[in-house]
């Protein structure tokens, strides 16, 4: 029987990840992919398949299945979940039916408490820990723009047999995904969102791109500060970060292109529901919790929400 994996989330992550993912296993004896769509990103992706952009090329990739029918989908092997945050809980119980208890669930969001909120709904099911960097956003229904030619998926699990774990990456590596099986998931997935809740949090308050935030002192030292608070929030967790985390994150910030920005302040300026209880509540919340001051990200939050 094939092996079936089903992409939840069509967005900048999901489409692209999974229209690789497509692309290669589109007559595979061996695998089987499921998008997970309804309304017009599916009925467009249905008819015309699914179109990516990259700064040089152009294609259209078609799923084996486009559908938002759990009878149809059936049960799934592996489910990637990149949907946005704040919609974890609706968009898996929706499918619950496709989940049973040997179903991989391989979370693939901004956040770091995906996979805890995930493994509440369905606890006898493998949930992983994962990572991705990419710009990429949908244009348009059934339509996803990536840019630049940056791209890494990090996954793994302390609990998880490494067969299946090494199967998955053999899966990913012949769909040409830049993927890397880690062993210290936990901090390379803080690492992430250290990175993008700093910038969430910066440019949706600010209302600048990351160019605003460089090049102007008051900007950056406020984007600054908030990378030592959440520095300060994952040290009293224990998480195991480099010393020199926030020097890192800044490079990181500096090698990217300026004008981009953040999808929570793309989401803002199209008056969009956001992401800040996954980006920045939870941080002020975790701060709370293990005695942790972190003024700026409250200031934040009191005008983001």
């Amino acid at each position: 029987m094939k092996q079936r994996i089903g992409i939840l989330g069509i967005g900048g992550v999901g489409g692209y990840f999974g229209g690789l993912l497509a692309k290669a296993y589109l007559d595979s004896d061996t695998i089987e992919i499921v998008f997970i769509a309804r309304g017009n990103t599916q009925n467009t992706i249905a008819q015309n398949g699914l179109k990516i952009s990259t700064d040089t090329t152009e294609s259209n990739v078609f799923p084996n299945l486009v559908s938002n029918d759990p009878a149809e989908i059936g049960t799934l092997d592996v489910l990637i979940c990149a949907t946005k945050t704040y919609d974890i809980e609706n968009s898996l119980m929706s499918i619950k039916d496709c989940i049973t208890s040997d179903t991989i669930i391989l979370p693939l969001y901004n956040g770091v408490d995906g996979t805890e909120r995930i493994q509440t709904l369905f606890p006898e099911n493998t949930i992983l820990k994962a990572c991705v960097y990419i710009v990429s956003m949908i244009t348009a229904p059934g339509n996803i723009k990536k840019i630049g030619s940056y791209e890494k998926l990090f996954f793994g699990s302390t609990t998880v047999p490494i067969s299946k774990l090494e199967r998955l990456q053999s899966i990913f590596t012949n769909a040409k995904i830049e993927s890397y099986l880690v062993e210290n998931i936990e901090e390379t997935v803080w690492e992430k969102f250290i990175f993008i809740s700093a910038l969430a949090s910066a440019t949706s308050y600010l209302n600048q791109n990351i160019g605003g935030i460089l090049n102007n002192p008051t900007n950056k030292e406020l984007y600054i500060t908030l990378l030592k608070e959440i520095s300060a929030v994952a040290l009293a967790k224990g998480i195991n970060l480099p010393m020199d985390i926030v020097a890192q994150t800044i490079t990181k910030l500096e090698k990217s292109p300026q004008d981009n920005t953040s999808s929570m302040h793309r989401d803002v300026l199209a008056g969009n529901t956001t992401e800040v209880k996954s980006l920045t509540e939870y941080v002020v919340t975790e701060g709370l919790k293990y005695g942790v001051l972190t003024p700026k990200y409250q200031q934040i939050l009191k005008k983001l929400t």
